[in-house]
């Protein structure tokens, strides 16, 4: 039997099993070499920065557009910046080229701020008025069209055929007509046609038409017309539109007073484009109805012009009323100069203010000593009871006093409507 093994450990009696003596495998129970790390790179050198620019006020300020739209280089833009905290001047311009560089877009929808065309035609007049301004009465034209037309751009191709139904008052009931979008474009070029003859202009209804009632003219334009209006309608209606403002503002102070006929009644040219600027905004509000479109009322003051003239239509209206028995006849007596009873119509929210319209007499003023009643409205409501869109009887009016003079006096405001 083979004796016992001696331990791992005794290294010095061990042989080989080849019979010399045991020898330990080179390495064997020494400690790991550690791994060899190379020395870290060096960082590279950062680039020396350019050389700052000496450059000249005249350069400098030549730079500011490039600046505004970030177009400088990297040492135009350093010069520029440290010359914008030394110079007051070239600083305020810098910061209107900067604002100025965020009205550069591509044509958008309305939902921009409403009043940013206003603005900048303001700034930019205020800073070069314009050598042939428009006048402030027919603003509200420029304005409503402008907007209705940005409206017009914003809408496919197939929502030019969106019905749309046109609705006002007659006599004691409200009526409507239907039509498309493309329909109610051609409602307008076909009315404010009226307009563009007074001037002299071309009748889009062409020559031996004769003097025609709005809602006549527009049925025989849609009757005449080869094909249903499509979105092609928008060239003419605009280019009209244009073409009444540049009249208008070349032809001076006189042309204001020029009568303009809508068949039965007739309107100075200034109250006329007011008209127009109105039925615009009206039928800009239907087409937007048609195509789930945001759109606001115009701004304050052409919202208050729009009232104010309806304010002073509203007398010779109740006489007709008056005159075909669907109002109440006068109660007293009005001699010339002398006020007769008023109603005190409060418009409330933009636009709004106070008016006393006369019960008795068409040419005769309100008074505030003589108010038999009041009417209290919003704005924008009182505008659309005098398009015919909300029945006199449904409007939610404040009202206190004569009740049969409140009545006349809404009914009244509702005959103002047409096609």
């Amino acid at each position: 039997m083979p004796g016992p093994r001696r331990s791992a450990d005794d290294h010095a009696d061990l042989t080989s099993p080849f019979g010399g003596p045991y020898e330990e495998p080179e390495g064997y129970g020494a400690e790991p070499e550690p791994e060899r790390q190379e020395p870290p790179e060096a960082p590279e050198p950062e680039p020396a920065p350019e050389p700052a620019l000496e450059l000249p006020h005249r350069v400098l300020k030549s730079l500011l557009g490039a600046w505004a739209l970030s177009a400088c280089s990297a040492a135009e833009t350093r010069a520029v910046e440290d010359h914008l905290t030394e110079c007051a001047p070239c600083a305020e311009e810098a910061l209107r080229l900067r604002d100025a560089v965020g009205l550069l877009h591509a044509e958008r929808d309305l939902d921009l701020d409403p009043l940013l065309r206003s603005r900048v035609l303001e700034n930019c007049l205020g800073r070069r008025p314009a050598r042939i301004p428009v006048p402030a009465w027919a603003t509200p034209y420029d304005a409503e069209t402008a907007r209705l037309d940005a409206l017009l751009r914003d809408i496919g191709e197939s929502e030019w055929h969106a019905p749309v139904r046109l609705r006002w008052f007659e006599g004691e009931r409200a009526v409507n007509r239907k039509t498309t979008v493309a329909g109610v474009i051609g409602h307008l070029l076909a009315v404010d046609g009226l307009v563009a003859a007074s001037l002299g202009l071309d009748d889009p209804l062409g020559k031996g038409i004769g003097e025609l009632a709005p809602a006549e003219r527009t049925e025989t334009y849609w009757k005449t017309a080869h094909l249903p209006p499509t979105r092609a309608i928008r060239e003419p209606w605009r280019e009209q539109s244009h073409t009444l403002i540049r009249t208008v503002s070349f032809a001076g102070r006189g042309v204001a007073d020029l009568t303009v006929t809508y068949g039965d009644f007739a309107l100075p040219l200034q109250d006329s484009l007011l008209e127009r600027a109105f039925e615009c905004w009206r039928h800009a509000e239907d087409i937007a109805n048609a195509v789930a479109y945001p759109y606001d009322p115009p701004s304050g003051s052409h919202l208050h012009g729009m009232i104010d003239l309806a304010a002073r239509l509203l007398p010779a209206a109740l006489a007709d009323r008056r005159r075909t028995g669907l109002a109440g006849p006068p109660r007293e007596l009005v001699t010339a100069g002398a006020p007769g009873r008023s109603v005190h119509l409060e418009i409330e929210g933009a636009g709004g203010g106070h008016w006393y319209i006369a019960l008795d007499s068409p040419a005769a003023l309100g008074s505030p000593d003589h108010t038999v009643a009041q009417v209290a409205m919003d704005g924008v409501e009182f505008c659309q009871l005098i398009a015919g869109q909300v029945p006199p009887q449904d409007a939610a009016a404040g009202q206190d006093g004569d009740r049969e003079a409140i009545r006349d006096v809404l009914f009244a405001a509702a005959s103002l409507s047409r096609m």
